[in-house]
């Protein structure tokens, strides 16, 4: 049975009817919707002692109101608001204008089906955590994460992407960017000035890396990746395994240079590793950061794995580094809900992981090779970006062109993005940068993906003509 409410009324006490106050108070929440269909409201005695009055005055007034309508009372269940229609303040009242993207087949990058995600391993891992969690594991938890998920993640990172690590280089954040957020304020305190990203690359990442006091510069990305001869500043941000948004893997004499940069400018790379298990045509390249583990941050999350929403991350951290970025979480509050730690710990340890892992991995490598048959049938433009991940590049012949498409493909049902049109490039107002539309397929839904690549296929063939 559900617990009563506790309730904030407003009304007159002082008034020479305070039932009939009361009977208003009641009515115009109920009216309002704060307070909803099938509430149970707290007991008269309970009432009236909350708010000062007599029980008899509570009874009155909810005797009127089940008379009313507003309320129902049986025997055992106590007093609950009726299922009632009620009316929204002018302000919420008006209708929210509906957009496209709202009902469109989701194509962006980097978002995972989030139908598939194991929502019984998980609440079973949940349930798992809860029973087993002492009580000092649910106190305030420890800046850096708990140990039973650094330790599950030590071996798993060892076993699937090479990493080298002890759980002491473990770091929990709540997802990717958080992390870089607070990484940042750590190497800003250690001195660092400047940090080169990618071009094209993620502006969210350039944001957050700019908030922290860092100027932002670019690395210009080729077919070998990253150029390492561009890096200055005292840190870089890098995709090696496939590059986001283009699709390249870092070359290894660029990986090599690059750490030599590193090494001789007293800098530190961080490797975000955003969609490394899953590559579909040979085994994933392995983790940078074994090549010089003394120089390179590593970063994961569940964001692209399980789904944005969990909030998971995590950062193998050098020793140098560790101790500031433990301050920083400190100084900001910034550690990760205990009982969501013990819960990935469990899904690791239980293998439920890695079988979401294998599962997902061939539904993302059969729709990438649909995807590509699809687009054959309709242009000669192959795609571009190595068999991996959950996007593929579709070039095009210009920024103008892009941004059309994307407009038509709105008008048409799919949210479309180009890399013109959500500030991958430093400088979005140079229209000369290469053109293309960023296709995400692994987001639809099942039982939207042949839909969306129909519509998709229509789309490029009209423009092909």
């Amino acid at each position: 049975m559900a617990e009563s409410l506790d309730l904030h009324l407003e009304f007159d006490r002082d008034a020479g009817f305070p039932g009939r106050s009361l009977e208003s108070a009641l009515r115009e929440s109920i009216r309002t919707g704060r307070l909803r269909a099938g509430s149970r409201l707290p007991g008269s005695r309970s009432l009236a002692t909350d708010l000062g009055l007599a029980r008899g005055t509570v009874v009155q007034a909810y005797a009127q109101l089940v008379a009313e309508g507003w309320l129902v009372s049986a025997p055992g269940s106590g007093t609950r608001v009726a299922d009632v229609r009620h009316e929204l303040p002018d302000s919420r009242r008006k209708p929210r204008p509906s957009t496209a993207s709202e009902s469109a087949i989701e194509l962006r990058p980097g978002l995972p089906d989030l139908g598939s995600f194991p929502r019984a391993a998980w609440a079973g891992s949940i349930r798992r955590a809860l029973a087993t969690a002492s009580r000092g594991t649910l106190d305030y938890p420890e800046p850096t994460g708990l140990p039973a998920l650094r330790a599950a993640l030590t071996g798993y990172l060892a076993r699937t992407r090479g990493v080298r690590c002890d759980p002491d280089a473990v770091v929990i954040t709540a997802g990717f960017t958080q992390g870089l957020s607070l990484l940042a304020r750590a190497l800003r305190r250690r001195g660092v000035r400047a940090i080169a990203t990618e071009n094209p690359g993620l502006a969210p990442h350039r944001m957050v890396l700019g908030a922290a006091g860092l100027t932002v510069t670019p690395l210009t990305v080729g077919a070998g990746g990253a150029d390492p001869d561009e890096a200055v500043g005292q840190a870089a941000l890098l995709t090696p395994a496939h590059q986001h948004p283009t699709g390249v893997v870092l070359a290894p004499q660029h990986r090599y240079r690059f750490i030599a940069w590193a090494r001789k400018h007293d800098a530190f790379l961080i490797e975000d590793d955003y969609d490394g298990e899953f590559r579909y045509d040979q085994r994933p390249v392995g983790a940078m950061q074994a090549l010089a583990p003394e120089r390179i941050v590593y970063a994961g999350s569940t964001s692209k794995s399980l789904a944005p929403g969990v909030r998971l991350g995590w950062f193998v951290v050098p020793e140098p580094l560790r101790r500031d970025l433990a301050d920083v979480i400190l100084e900001t509050g910034a550690a990760v809900s205990s009982i969501d730690q013990l819960a990935m710990a469990d899904l690791l340890t239980q293998g439920d992981y890695d079988r979401h892992i294998r599962r997902m991995r061939l539904t993302y490598r059969r729709r990438r090779a649909e995807l590509a048959d699809r687009l054959a049938e309709v242009t000669t433009t192959p795609l571009e970006g190595i068999a991996a991940g959950m996007h593929a590049l579709l070039p095009l012949a210009s920024a103008a062109e892009e941004r059309r498409l994307i407009q038509i493909g709105r008008g048409q049902g799919l949210h479309l993005i180009g890399l013109h049109s959500n500030g991958y490039w430093h400088d979005p107002a140079d229209e000369r940068q290469a053109a293309a539309l960023i296709l995400g397929y692994a987001a639809p839904p099942s039982h939207e993906w042949k839909l969306a690549l129909s519509k998709l296929g229509q789309l490029v063939h009209q423009n092909s003509r």
